[in-house]
């Protein structure tokens, strides 16, 4: 009889010394002032990142002359929105949001109608479609940066990032 008694006793002296079931935090954001960006992000233990590969734009446009494939994609803004559009589906496949990407990094490749130049406003108003609204508050850590070329040589835009799961 003294085994029976000895394992409850221990199991209950083990169960009241163990932690109590893991509480997830949310992820804390550091807003850049009034900038639709986190200067900082935070993800608590417990959540598990998830890596979104980078996404460009979708042909917009079959009929584009084939030496001039920016044509077919559209301008900075319309790639902006096709790329997050196709994230956006990418995450609700597993049954996450925009509101839980916690990093951006956007590359953009000089506009030949911009003289070569990246297009940083026409980015934006893709971005803030998506990033900063009331209905979608939460923003990334984000990088953005002009690349020489991108592996699809009719985007001026290709986005990657990463998301955090409860």
């Amino acid at each position: 009889m003294k085994k029976p008694v000895f394992a409850i006793v221990a199991a209950a002296m083990l169960s009241a010394c163990a932690p109590p079931a893991a509480v997830v935090k949310d992820v804390e954001r550091v807003r850049a002032g009034s900038f639709p960006i986190a200067s900082a992000v935070v993800v608590p233990a417990g959540q598990s990142l998830v890596f979104v590969s980078g996404m460009g734009g979708d042909v917009i446009n079959k009929d584009a002359p084939k030496d001039k494939p920016t044509e077919a994609y559209g301008d900075t803004e319309v790639q902006t929105v096709s790329a997050l559009a196709k994230i956006e589906a990418t995450l609700k496949g597993m049954g996450l949001s925009m509101k839980d990407v916690v990093k951006m990094q956007v590359f953009l490749v000089g506009d030949p109608g911009k003289g070569g130049k990246l297009d940083f406003a026409g980015l934006m108003k893709g971005y803030t479609k998506f990033f900063g609204t009331a209905e979608q508050p939460n923003v990334p850590a984000r990088s953005a940066m002009q690349v020489a070329a991108l592996a699809n040589p009719g985007w001026l835009v290709e986005i990657e990032v990463t998301a955090a799961r409860k």
